[in-house]
């Protein structure tokens, strides 16, 4: 199972937002001053500040979606998993991030999916002890 590392973020309320149709070369016109916006990472991404944690991605289960090794992911516990959703899960106490397949809940089971070819999904039934602990909303990633 993939693992993940649970990490405390806090970020500076706001920074300046620019954006790249308004940077010119030339001169600059007095107008400009008022073109700016900002990004607050909590008002814009973070939909229950109470209910968030961020996790950093170990492992190369995910890949195949984007999930890299050192990405953040950033998990809200206060929404609903749906199927095809990435999840924070603990099966039997280990916990791992997949992707939810709930289309074998009239079966008995769920499949906890991985994107990359060189594992296999974790079936889940009643023999098992499933804890979802959230649903993961975004990944930070870092280029360099």
């Amino acid at each position: 199972m993939s693992d993940l590392k649970i990490i405390r973020g806090e970020f500076a309320s706001s920074m300046p937002l620019f954006y790249a149709s308004n940077i010119k070369a030339g001169f600059p016109s007095p107008a400009d001053d008022y073109l700016h916006d900002t990004l607050d990472f909590h008002r814009d991404f973070i939909r229950h500040p109470e209910a968030t944690y961020y996790g950093r991605i170990a492992g190369d289960s995910m890949a195949d979606l984007g999930l890299d090794e050192g990405d953040i992911a950033v998990i809200d516990r206060a929404v609903e998993p749906r199927d095809g959703d990435i999840v924070v899960a603990a099966v039997d106490g280990e916990f791992t991030i997949k992707q939810l397949d709930l289309s074998h809940q009239h079966e008995g089971y769920v499949l906890l999916q991985p994107a990359n070819k060189k594992y296999q999904p974790i079936r889940v039934d009643n023999n098992n002890t499933l804890q979802l602990f959230g649903v993961v909303l975004y990944t930070i990633k870092a280029w360099r």
